[in-house]
């Protein structure tokens, strides 16, 4: 299998000149994902929010490459403040509750703008079958 490159059509991809995700073989590596809201262009202003928002551009990535939300063995989770960790986790396990993937929480000075809160980024390996 190739690798093949995922995009979300963002401009902000081409012009840093990286991909949402690259599949190669029976993995995905899906980049840091903030929680930008494609459906509104908006960045909300809560962490709940913003959380949700991360994993629905996660899961449309993975979809893309034929992977599934259960197919996620690792989790790397950057917030910009540590009041922001139990909201964050609270939606982390609705989300990956019964997938559990081996997962490092950071607590970051700043991301790339000043509204991003979360910042979230996944490998998936494709479960045999």
């Amino acid at each position: 299998m190739s690798r093949r490159l995922i995009s979300t059509g963002s401009p902000l991809e081409k012009t840093v000149g990286y991909s949402r995700a690259v599949i190669d073989g029976d993995f995905a590596f899906v980049a840091g994902t903030t929680g930008y809201d494609y459906t509104t262009m908006t960045m909300p202003a809560d962490v709940t929010s913003q959380s949700r928002n991360c994993f629905k551009t996660i899961e449309a990535a993975l979809k893309e490459g034929g992977f599934e939300m259960a197919d996620i063995v690792r989790a790397t989770y950057y917030v910009t403040d540590a009041s922001y960790i139990d909201a964050h986790f609270a939606v982390c396990g609705e989300v990956l509750g019964d997938i559990r993937p081996a997962a490092t929480l950071l607590v970051v000075s700043a991301l790339a703008k000043p509204e991003m809160k979360v910042e979230i980024e996944v490998t998936a390996k494709r479960r045999s079958v």
